[in-house]
């Protein structure tokens, strides 16, 4: 009789066969802080900073049940899961979707409106010392980590209305703001003293609407804008066509001012010289609300403005200044309404953005100038440009083309609340505050838009473009315009905490990355001071 067969010697298992198991994971945006922890169940895991997917630990069998949640917050963000529940198929689950937006700080001005100046003692800071609330300022950021802000249409120490002088500082380190110069009531008139010497009497006359840059050296510069000469001409109406070609040079060591170029009185014309030629007598006509770039060779350049010297009211020139020359040159533009939109997406040479004022603007890490939105001739604008300062070449990217004149303004496409996607876009307008993060993306905050004869709609939107995907992202703020803020503590960061709808506020990036906002209006005007 033959032996009883061993299955089990011949490697045979009378056992159960393990169940395949499944990945639980998916995508990531907008995650630029550290700390987000996520949670299925008593499994968990800790996601790094810029992380675009993420995979729980655990993989679960077909037919089990998960819900990923957050666990942890991240810093300074708010982050939500979309599609976290269900059943596993049999296959991994990748469609999980993590939404991180920005959570707001509120750091200081008065959380009211139409707030007065405290301008305590010239050259000291102190903790009660705020600018009074204002729009249409000029900013820098210098290199030693601060902000500095300068004149705008606002409130002086009185608590009176007019054009402002005034010169702040403000520390993110201590954040306390110091009044460094210029007068603490309005409407000032110039002192210019000797072109091209600095003294302590020195100081620009009060003025909105500005344009400014640094030097290498840290030096501050001031062009233009609509306000008072050495003459005390101006209305104080910051749209009664008073406006300055001025070029002023602020040291921060010897805390002086210098007048470096054009005239001292109001309404001064423009002398162009050849294109593309830098030459002692050529000056920009005068000029308010254009935007300003600086290049990597330390040259400022400008475009556009309103201008009561031109036709159409607005420009669309195009100068540079060389800081070490002392020169200026007229690059291109020529006051087209239309201008000449091209093909979107290709450079070429006789593509120029139609004249506009109140556009917004950025400069990205390979050095290309980008320009939003503004006020056209009878139409506001959602167009997105970038300028070449190698190749001096214009790109349409996105937005329309300039509408026909007197229409209401083009209306945004929101989409998903931070999900970036090819139809998302900006509606049309002006006057919003800007950013460049460290990875290159370019950020959009706010702004007003006409609608009708009589109402204008202002925004609490914030936007981020990227420049590799050519693709918007709404953020955080609301779509609908007119939203108010939502301040929270002082200090203090939190998921709800938002800055109210605004147009002319101004914004500064630290070296730790924090974007910071300031100021601005609707019907009323602002003095708070926001990070995030």
């Amino acid at each position: 009789m033959l032996a009883a067969l061993n299955l089990g010697a011949c490697g045979g298992s009378s056992g159960t066969v393990a169940p395949t198991l499944y990945t639980i994971g998916g995508t990531i945006t907008g995650l630029t802080g550290s700390g987000l922890s996520l949670a299925n169940g008593t499994d968990t895991t800790t996601v790094a900073v810029n992380a675009t997917r993420f995979t729980m630990p655990t993989s679960l069998a077909a037919n089990s049940n998960y819900a990923v949640q957050v666990s942890t917050q991240p810093s300074g963000l708010i982050c939500s899961v979309q599609g976290s529940a269900g059943v596993v198929p049999q296959a991994d689950v990748t469609n999980i979707q993590i939404n991180c937006i920005v959570s707001w700080t509120w750091m200081g001005g008065a959380n009211t409106v139409n707030s007065a100046a405290n301008y305590g003692i010239r050259g000291t800071a102190a903790a009660n010392n705020v600018p009074g609330a204002r729009v249409g300022e000029a900013i820098w950021y210098d290199h030693t980590g601060n902000l500095w802000l300068f004149g705008g249409s606002g409130y002086d120490s009185t608590g009176a209305v007019g054009l402002l002088n005034d010169l702040w500082v403000y520390s993110p380190t201590t954040q306390q703001w110091t009044w460094i110069g210029g007068s603490n009531t309005a409407n000032s008139i110039g002192i210019y003293g000797t072109l091209g010497s600095a003294a302590t009497s020195n100081v620009p006359g009060a003025r909105s609407g500005a344009v400014s840059w640094i030097d290498g050296a840290g030096n501050l510069w001031l062009f233009g804008g609509e306000g008072y000469d050495s003459l005390g001409q101006s209305s104080g109406d910051p749209h009664a066509g008073n406006q300055l070609n001025d070029l002023w040079m602020y040291s921060p060591t010897a805390q002086q001012w210098s007048w470096m170029s054009g005239s001292n009185t109001i309404l001064a014309t423009e002398v162009r010289g050849t294109q593309g030629v830098a030459a002692a007598g050529n000056v920009p006509g005068a000029r308010s609300g254009g935007v300003s770039w600086s290049d990597s060779a330390g040259d400022f350049w400008m475009f556009g403005g309103e201008s009561s010297l031109t036709t159409l009211g607005y420009s669309n020139e195009l100068w540079m200044y060389n800081p070490t020359t002392e020169l200026w040159m007229w690059v291109g533009g020529d006051n087209e309404f239309a201008g000449v939109y091209g093909t979107q997406g290709i450079a070429a040479a006789g593509n120029v953005p139609p004249a506009r004022v109140g556009m917004t603007s950025w400069t990205d890490q390979s050095g290309n100038f980008w320009m939003f939105g503004g006020v056209g001739v009878g139409a506001e604008l959602n167009d997105l440009w970038m300028f070449s300062p190698t190749t001096r070449q214009w790109t349409w990217i996105s937005g329309s083309a300039l509408p026909p004149c007197c229409t209401d303004p083009i209306v945004g496409i929101y989409g998903t609340e931070n999900i970036a996607a090819p139809g998302n876009v900006p509606g049309a307008r002006n006057g919003s505050a800007s950013w460049t993060d460290s990875a290159g993306n370019l950020w959009l905050f706010g702004g007003a838009a006409a609608s009708g004869l009589s109402t204008t709609n202002f925004f609490n939107d914030l936007w981020m473009f990227s420049p590799t995907t050519k693709q918007w992202t709404w953020v955080s703020g609301s779509a609908t315009p007119g939203a108010p803020g939502t301040y929270g503590t002082l200090g203090t960061a939190a998921p709800g905490n938002v800055p109210g709808s605004r147009a002319g506020a101004v914004s500064w990036t630290d070296d730790a990355g924090n974007h910071w906002l300031y100021g601005g209006g609707d019907l009323n005007t602002y003095s708070d001071l926001w990070k995030f």
